[in-house]
């Protein structure tokens, strides 16, 4: 049996996985960038385009999973791990609700992104939101930003460097701050963009003003609104990482190791068998 190096992924992202990983992200950039871009009379709202960006994430994740089982990278026991985790991260977002922006969802994606790889994880991080979105009936036009965003934080903690012991369980709970913040970085572009009233005008979205400036709105808007609702996340995510971080890895490990996942059976022709008892 082959020992698994920790911080080594289990699952390589293979070429075809990467270039729909590369499309993916793409596509998750532009839904969450373009208003910096369009036209200021182009007068697009996401509640209208949000059914086809969530059509379009589902033919991508589809595609991306296909890709890996032709190439080999997944198999039963790959997709079945993959499941049980989703549907624990589903779950765990009911329990929270992202009451007081406490998400105990992302200390499972980032745990067992940085064991399954960034492949795995971004298709968990996505999987996740959309099982607990099912449960709680809370599919709206948001729902498709927060499967990309979620998925890329899967994705980042399968793209950290590799260590092992107390420096991996800091690393990944530094990854987890980080990434609690960011999340709410990146999720209040789906909707500010929109907002025209109750908002002071050096907060708002200008269309046709520079990027610069509208940043710089942005910044103002996020420190004054999100930020509060965001540090409990990422401090949640660092602190269960600390406290339950070891035994969580050494879990997946184990299980994955037990799995064998990239091991195919081999038969040897010329072998006896043993004799029956």
């Amino acid at each position: 049996m082959t020992r698994q190096v920790p911080g080594r992924p289990v699952l390589a992202v293979r070429w075809r996985a990467a270039a729909t990983l590369g499309a993916t992200t793409l596509v998750g950039l532009v839904a969450f960038g373009w208003p910096f871009l369009a036209d200021p009379g182009s007068d697009l709202a996401h509640s209208s385009d949000a059914p086809w960006l969530f059509m379009l994430l589902i033919a991508l994740l589809t595609a991306l999973v296909m890709a890996e089982l032709s190439s080999g990278g997944l198999d039963a026991k790959t997709v079945a791990v993959l499941g049980v985790l989703a549907a624990a991260g589903g779950a765990m977002r009911v329990l929270s609700a992202g009451t007081a922006g406490l998400e105990p969802m992302f200390f499972l994606v980032v745990v067992a992104g940085r064991v399954l790889g960034r492949g795995m994880g971004f298709v968990l991080g996505a999987l996740a939101v959309l099982v607990g979105a099912f449960l709680t009936g809370g599919i709206g036009p948001w729902a498709p930003f927060q499967m990309i965003a979620a998925g890329w934080v899967g994705f980042g903690a399968g793209a950290l460097p590799r260590a092992s012991g107390r420096p991996e369980r800091v690393m990944l709970a530094g990854y987890g701050m980080a990434a609690g913040l960011l999340y709410g970085v990146v999720m209040n572009l789906w909707f500010w963009p929109f907002l025209t009233s109750g908002v002071p005008a050096a907060m708002a979205f200008v269309p046709g003003d520079p990027v610069t400036s509208n940043l710089a709105h942005y910044a103002a808007f996020y420190l004054t609104t999100s930020l509060a609702w965001d540090l409990p996340r990422g401090v949640l995510t660092a602190v269960l990482v600390m406290v339950a971080g070891r035994p969580v890895l050494a879990s997946l490990r184990r299980g994955t190791r037990r799995a064998a996942f990239g091991v195919t059976g081999q038969f040897v022709p010329g072998r006896a068998l043993p004799p029956a008892l």
